[in-house]
């Protein structure tokens, strides 16, 4: 009798666009793989998203879909590569927004490292947070009225945020531990109803 993995029947949306560092995407992919998620690549453009190594060329990815055709509503669970090119594009995408918003608004865990919480900024729902992320950003997210704390991993309710890629042991185990509690197919309670 094989045992059940803990993620399985969990579908998780990363989105990404552009120039996002590579170990960031495939460190935590794999981690969630490897628990039983179905995970799927979510951008602003089709095709394929361009992964990087520090400021070299990486690997390219393909994408499951386009923010036109996914519905966030179908995923249980939302994680944000980071990569300081990639974080300073997406966050002006409305769409990309509109996905933190809701998984916010609708309490579902979200997973975010290095520079993708500007993302988190440019959504709105940075304030009031406690979270980490790579140190350039910090003066941006006590502005945005976070506490930002200097550890590599840092869980605030639905929300699990970390430093770099020398952190992804420690945020990928609290990633995972997040996606594991939140019921698949539950109805998830709003921010007002906590």
């Amino acid at each position: 009798m094989t045992q059940q993995k803990p993620l399985s029947g969990k579908k998780v949306a990363m989105l990404v666009t552009d120039a996002f560092e590579q170990i960031e995407l495939t460190s935590p992919r794999q981690a969630l793989m490897d628990a039983g998620a179905e995970v799927k690549i979510i951008s602003n453009k089709a095709g394929e998203v361009q992964g990087f190594k520090g400021k070299e060329k990486a690997d390219s990815f393909k994408v499951d879909f386009t923010f036109e055709q996914a519905n966030p509503d179908d995923f249980d669970a939302l994680m944000l590569p980071g990569g300081a090119y990639n974080s300073d594009k997406i966050r002006m995408v409305k769409e990309a927004q509109q996905w933190v918003q809701t998984f916010d608004r609708t309490n579902k865990p979200m997973a975010v490292i290095c520079h993708a919480p500007w993302l988190l900024i440019s959504a709105g729902v940075a304030k009031g947070r406690r979270l980490t992320s790579y140190y350039t950003l910090q003066d941006d997210l006590r502005n945005a009225g976070a506490t930002w704390m200097d550890e590599p991993m840092v869980r605030d309710r639905n929300l699990v945020t970390s430093r770099n890629p020398d952190d992804l042991p420690q945020f990928n185990q609290a990633m995972v531990e997040l996606f594991q509690e939140a019921q698949v197919g539950e109805k998830h309670t709003t921010r007002s109803q906590r």
